[in-house]
């Protein structure tokens, strides 16, 4: 692995440390996300997917969804998409993309597996090992290819496939390298002052940047952690709170607005 790949940051903290939590989840530390990285590269490997492969994951928020982005991208390239897209729009990224796999939930039956096998897309099962900390799980499906060379992902390779709104035009992919990652997480983590300590609450959705880079892979790579809700839910905002005691939490202006007018009765 190249020095600055966001792998390397990610696997800095100390082994005992915590890494990764849900609400009602035991915790995963540092060192059980470093042996995830390396339990999924090698079975990705094992399905014949490695660097320059692309992986589309459609997976719900929570904690699998943030170790399955940080896990597939040490051995290809992910692109995270909105688990709520219809048929039409699936059948748009996941073409634009040129997914080679998609990763979904054990029991995923919707429009994400129809639209893969008709391109011809593989389908993965992501298996969460719910008893097991935070995060924690396991990939089943059939191979893409002969195994690969079992490589981890290097500063230059392509680490998040992701694509702008389209507001004005037609959505324009834009590759993210490791490096471009590193870098973010890096500054983010600098402006914030981030340490080993911190803990955030995340509830924004991690099929976009703002979830992904500034609330998860930021608390990693500064060694801390990130609590991982199932999504925004105003009226749960101040149990979790409760729950994960985070040293900060991140959200868009109208999360924040749902948030405040609750906040006198439920100050401690």
């Amino acid at each position: 692995m190249s020095e600055a790949s966001i792998i390397e940051r990610l696997v800095a903290g100390a082994d005992d440390a915590p890494a990764v939590s849900a609400p009602d989840r035991i915790t995963l530390t540092h060192g059980g996300l470093r042996r995830l990285i390396s339990e999924t590269a090698a079975q990705l490997h094992a399905l014949g997917l490695g660097r320059g492969d692309r992986v589309a994951i459609v997976l719900p928020n929570g904690p699998e969804m943030a170790t399955a982005f940080v896990a597939v991208a040490a051995a290809a390239s992910t692109a995270p998409l909105n688990p709520a897209y219809r048929a039409d729009e699936l059948d748009f990224y996941l073409s634009d993309i040129g997914a080679n796999a998609i990763l979904v939930a054990e029991d995923e039956s919707g429009p994400a597996v129809a639209v893969a096998e008709r391109l011809g897309i593989a389908v993965l099962r992501l298996v969460a090992r719910g008893d097991a900390p935070a995060g924690s799980f396991e990939i089943e499906g059939k191979p893409v290819g002969p195994s690969v060379s079992p490589r981890l992902a290097e500063n230059g390779d392509i680490a998040l496939l992701l694509h702008t709104s389209g507001t004005t035009s037609r959505p324009k992919l834009v590759p993210l390298s490791h490096a471009n990652l590193a870098a973010s997480a890096a500054h983010i983590g600098a402006t914030l002052g981030l340490t080993s300590g911190d803990r955030c609450l995340n509830i924004m959705p991690l099929f976009h940047i703002h979830g992904l880079i500034a609330a998860v892979l930021s608390s990693l790579a500064a060694g801390g952690s990130v609590f991982c809700t199932p999504g925004f839910n105003a009226l749960r905002f101040f149990h979790w709170l409760g729950e994960a005691r985070p040293s900060w939490y991140t959200a868009v202006p109208t999360m924040h607005q749902a948030i405040l007018p609750r906040a006198a009765r439920n100050a401690e």
